[in-house]
């Protein structure tokens, strides 16, 4: 898989101090890393960059609304999903990112590329089961639920009536 370059943060020519990157994403970034529970989505990243004498720290928080399929009735809707997370960016022999929240790059590296951070972030931040807003309030009209309705087990009071 080829590195997103708009993702890519050429550190070396910033001055110490925070740095400010907006990103916005769209569902041709999920096609990138080959992911196809998305319909549609609308994201919004904001990162922070504080670069330091030695390392570099890197604040990520995302924010928007992601279209997907409910689990109970396959009908899409929108999830709004927010999530964070720092990354500290340290120089060492060999690249390393087995820690969740170091990086380690070689020195003399002079960009890094955030696009696998963004990724996860947007992946973890969408809840496990996927249920439409209309399901939990009852508005949602649907064949499926209808007949799921119909089909789940009866307690001995409904059974009665």
């Amino acid at each position: 898989m080829k590195q997103l370059k708009t993702y890519t943060i050429p550190f070396v020519g910033l001055k110490a101090g925070e740095h400010h990157f907006d990103y916005e994403i769209k569902q041709s970034f999920f096609e990138h890393f080959e992911y196809e529970d998305f319909n549609d989505s609308n994201i919004v990243v904001v990162v922070l960059l504080n670069k330091k004498t030695t390392f570099l720290e890197l604040n990520f928080k995302i924010s928007g609304t992601v279209n997907v399929n409910c689990d109970l009735t396959n009908e899409p809707y929108n999830q709004v999903i927010e999530n964070d997370f720092d990354l500290v960016v340290n120089f060492g022999d060999e690249y390393n990112d087995e820690n969740i929240d170091i990086l380690i790059i070689p020195h003399g590296e002079y960009e890094v590329n955030i696009a696998q951070y963004i990724y996860e972030l947007i992946v973890l931040a969408v809840p496990n089961k996927r249920i439409h807003p209309g399901v939990k309030d009852g508005t949602l009209d649907s064949e499926i639920l209808k007949k799921l309705e119909e089909l789940s087990p009866k307690t001995a009071e409904q059974k009665e009536n």
